[in-house]
């Protein structure tokens, strides 16, 4: 049986390769909604990006919802500088013909947990964590029915990339990620540490070019687009691939290495906000609540990626 998941995400270039990931996989993931969150743009375009990619994998069967316009306590932060003003520039996506649906995104999830058997449905998120957070404060019940939350955020040895200690996706709303850390809820984190040993090279980005499908091309233009910003910034031969590793996780496990221990966000000093601490030598004694990965095999998660797209039109 396929698991059942729900995509909370800002997309973003690496959003949107997730989405197509798990959408090119329905035969071990059973996308039941796509839920937009404010992170990478703004909420209103990062809505509709959603619903570009969803039209892109011919999956229009798949609703898209629109969450939090903003985090739960702070201005936003957004990422132009990296995704460009729309947050998916690089390919020439029409205008999406499926709607957006009505419910707020946050309710949807709320109302979908509350009516799942419990352990279920696993939440990946790929941005900002304000929509779990607000159904997490809003509703608390949904953390005894949550099954797993697979979240792209975090560091430890890599620190930040939006500021010296923080990771944007826990920067942007460090309180919701608190939230979400303290819930109880099984959690698996995909930090930097990992998505930095995915590197899209030229080899790995022409091998997606070469598929020759409409998925293909525009993930090509999409990533190397996005890519610019952090070849410049890291001087590496290729850019991080940040947000797939969550939908890999979950079709291919043995792909990644960690290890279970404490993982806390700091929210209050003006110098490290949004800094993840992950006691991974257990030296403090805390409650163990995420598995923290560490380690990705690169290779067989760029085979994974370019064999599922290959399956999209």
């Amino acid at each position: 049986m396929s698991r059942k998941i729900i995509i909370d995400t800002d997309p973003g270039q690496d959003d949107a390769v997730a989405i197509l990931l798990a959408l090119a996989s329905p035969e071990e993931l059973d996308v039941l909604g796509i839920v937009a969150v404010a992170g990478n743009v703004g909420l209103h375009h990062n809505a509709t990006n959603a619903r570009k990619v969803v039209e892109l994998s011919g999956r229009t069967e798949v609703p898209v919802f629109a969450g939090c316009a903003r985090p739960m306590r702070r201005t936003l932060v957004t990422a132009e500088h990296v995704h460009g003003d729309t947050g998916l520039n690089g390919p020439d996506l029409p205008d999406p013909k499926i709607p957006l649906q009505p419910q707020h995104g946050v309710d949807w999830i709320i109302d979908t947990l509350m009516a799942s058997e419990p352990g279920s449905i696993t939440l990946c998120t790929l941005g900002p964590l304000t929509n779990i957070g607000m159904a997490l404060v809003k509703e608390p019940r949904i953390a005894e029915v949550i099954g797993e939350i697979v979240m792209m955020g975090g560091a430890y040895f890599e620190v930040g990339n939006i500021t010296p200690a923080a990771e944007f996706n826990i920067y942007v709303d460090p309180e919701a990620a608190d939230v979400v850390l303290r819930s109880g809820v099984p959690i698996t984190i995909m930090p930097l540490d990992v998505t930095h040993q995915v590197q899209s090279t030229p080899a790995r980005l022409q091998a997606i070019r070469g598929l020759g499908n409409r998925t293909g091309h525009a993930v090509y233009e999409m990533l190397t687009f996005s890519e610019s910003f952090d070849l410049r910034k890291y001087g590496w031969e290729g850019a991080p691939l940040h947000d797939p590793t969550v939908i890999a996780y979950l079709l291919q496990p043995e792909l990644f290495e960690g290890r279970h221990c404490n993982v806390t966000v700091e929210t209050a000093s003006e110098l490290t906000v949004g800094m993840t601490v992950a006691d991974y030598w257990h030296v403090t004694g805390r409650v163990r609540n995420a598995i923290f990965m560490r380690s990705a095999n690169a290779d067989g998660f760029y085979t994974l990626l370019t064999e599922r797209l290959a399956r999209l039109p």
